[in-house]
């Protein structure tokens, strides 16, 4: 049977982030996803240009109606924009999902710098939402708000994971693609131990919705059975692809290749 994912984010209509992202994402690595959209967001490869968010009762309802016919295997929570938008989806997720495995990605900035979560909804983030989640994927920028600390280098990583701990999330991926360097760290840390994945570093300005894509990509994977490890290593592999045959479009930060593993030749490109 198809591992069964529920995605509860935002729409990028540029379709390399969000929404779009996450779906093709699931469907490239054999599963099922499922939506409920908390944003609606106008952008391209240079930005976000514009918000509209639908009602919170309105997210509910998306939530309640798939999961109650569907059901799902796993739950990723993408975008959350507002206070009112974090109470929503976390009554939801309690009242409709419970045991479902969650992973959560605190989307906070977009890529082009654009804010994605309102200054006065991160108490109420960290007050509701940590706590669900199965595995939470911060980049370094996003965990340095959630703890408040600065996170810029592989000893502040090291000396942030107590603090991370601490957020209640049983596990959290703590991606290290914001450090300078020629390879890239992230560390899985849980409540027994810290797991390192490193890799080289990619060149490339074609990495707009990695964030997303990872989350998405580890959703899958647990939604499939798969252990948190092996989800991430195959997560992390098929969003190194992703990026390494991107399709080289737009002027700004490019989309990925997230159909590689269906039409692995489709898309290459030399920038």
């Amino acid at each position: 049977m198809l591992g069964r994912v529920l995605i509860v984010a935002g729409s990028d209509s540029g379709g390399g982030a969000g929404i779009q992202a996450d779906l093709k994402t699931v469907i490239a690595l054999g599963g099922y996803g499922m939506t409920a959209i908390t944003a609606l967001t106008a952008q391209n490869t240079e930005g976000v240009f514009g918000v509209h968010a639908p009602p919170p009762e309105f997210i509910t309802e998306q939530m309640r109606l798939v999961l109650d016919d569907i059901g799902a295997d796993c739950v990723k929570i993408g975008m959350l924009h507002s206070v009112p938008v974090i109470e929503a989806v976390a009554n939801a997720l309690e009242a409709y999902a419970a045991g479902v495995p969650v992973v959560l990605d605190p989307v906070m900035v977009a890529k082009g710098g654009a804010p994605l979560l309102e200054p006065d909804a991160i108490d109420a983030y960290l007050s509701r939402m940590p706590r669900l989640a199965t595995v939470m994927t911060p980049n370094l920028p996003e965990a340095g708000a959630l703890t408040d600390r600065v996170i810029e280098t592989v000893d502040d990583q090291n000396s942030a994971i107590a603090a991370i701990r601490a957020l209640g999330a049983k596990a959290v991926l703590l991606k290290g693609g914001h450090l300078e360097g020629d390879t890239v760290r992230d560390l899985l840390i849980e409540q027994d131990g810290v797991t390192d994945f490193v890799n080289d570093r990619i060149a490339s300005r074609h990495t707009h919705g990695t964030g997303c894509t990872l989350a998405s990509a580890i959703a899958t994977g647990v939604a499939d059975g798969m252990s948190l490890r092996d989800a991430i290593g195959r997560g992390i592999a098929y969003v190194r692809e992703a990026i390494l045959t991107a399709p080289g479009l737009g002027r700004g930060h490019g989309p990925l290749n997230h159909g590689h593993t269906v039409a692995p030749f489709a898309w290459t490109h030399s920038d």
